[in-house]
């Protein structure tokens, strides 16, 4: 690239920069006043001229400065060389704050408020996905002697509780026995075959009578936490930070909240970025979702040990701090993975 390009990315930087700290068109003096460009208005204007050609800022009225378009924060996006990477004190205050969640339910409650907070945008965690959890555990608990609570923790840390009413009563030691059993044929497993692995041990038993019976009521009981369903879960937070940028929506925000409300959207551009480790930046029409004009959508995924629980992110206005926010969304990420493999090991 000859050093006119070059400089005439300096000057999309430096708009970019501005726009997003002021909210106002930026003129070629405010340029040259706030920026160390080292040339004069004059070339300052002609490389905006350059830009706005090439369609990389554009003028919304006569007589005012020049605001990035779609094209443009990609431009920006794509070159922007590294990330400030957070301070010591950042990182630890972040993991600190993750690691005092109880349960997996409260550290992805905790990620999701910690992200709106960081960014001022939406932010979005989906649960762990089921296809991709094993069963760490299996615990069963006799709350008298013919009624059981049964307690599957995954590796992700998810844990499904549920009651099995008994045709009969069981004593201490089939208790240990149906433990041992159901045990064997879970823990271990990724969810799809320890499902069918409780399917089999079931009709192996039936009809064995005694423990036969307690292991075809646990194990049409456990088939309900083990087979995948269809509906993911995902947790948002900060959706009140959309208002403070309503302008930037053009007026359509009632139906970006409608989409955030429906979800199936927001699934669909998680789950499009299932690389471990990669930061994916959506801007504008890039989402290929009508109802989320004038957004951008900054996503990644978590995990432990190479495996992805699932996906998470930010959503706001295409007037974004996008080194920022990018930087902030890979070390939540990275520290919601740590956390969960942490507990899962």
């Amino acid at each position: 690239m000859g050093s006119a390009d070059d400089r005439r990315f300096e000057v999309l930087r430096a708009i970019v920069a501005d726009f997003v700290a002021t909210k106002e068109p930026i003129g070629s003096k405010a340029l040259v006043d706030r920026h160390n460009l080292g040339v004069s208005s004059a070339t300052v204007r002609n490389d905006m001229a350059v830009l706005e050609a090439e369609g990389y800022i554009t003028q919304p009225h006569t007589s005012s400065g020049r605001v990035p378009t779609e094209k443009g924060y990609r431009e920006f996006v794509d070159r922007i060389d590294d990330v400030k990477p957070l301070s010591g004190s950042e990182r630890r205050a972040i993991l600190q704050f993750l690691e005092s969640g109880v349960d997996l339910d409260d550290v992805l409650r905790r990620a999701v408020k910690l992200l709106a907070q960081l960014t001022r945008q939406v932010a979005i965690v989906q649960y762990p996905t089921l296809s991709t959890s094993t069963v760490r555990h299996l615990e069963i608990v006799a709350l008298t002697p013919a009624r059981l609570l049964m307690v599957v923790i995954t590796d992700s840390g998810r844990v499904d509780q549920r009651i099995v009413e008994l045709g009969d009563t069981i004593d201490d030691h089939q208790l240990s026995q149906l433990r041992e059993l159901l045990g064997q044929a879970l823990e271990g497993k990724r969810l799809a075959a320890a499902s069918v692995a409780v399917a089999d041990l079931a009709a192996r038993l039936d009809g064995s009578g005694g423990l036969g019976d307690a292991v075809g009521r646990s194990a049409t009981v456990l088939l309900e936490s083990l087979v995948e369903h269809n509906e993911e879960r995902l947790l948002m937070g900060g959706t009140a930070n959309l208002t403070r940028n309503t302008a930037d929506f053009g007026g359509s925000l009632r139906s970006i909240l409608e989409a955030l409300e429906e979800q199936v959207v927001v699934l669909r551009l998680l789950a499009a970025s299932q690389e471990a480790g990669k930061v994916t930046v959506r801007i504008g029409q890039e989402t290929e979702a009508e109802q989320m004009a004038g957004t951008s959508v900054i996503s990644t995924t978590y995990g432990s040990s190479g495996t992805v629980y699932g996906g998470m992110g930010v959503l706001g206005p295409t007037r974004m701090d996008y080194p920022g926010t990018i930087a902030n969304v890979a070390a939540v990420a990275m520290y919601i993975g740590d956390v969960l493999g942490h507990r899962a090991g």
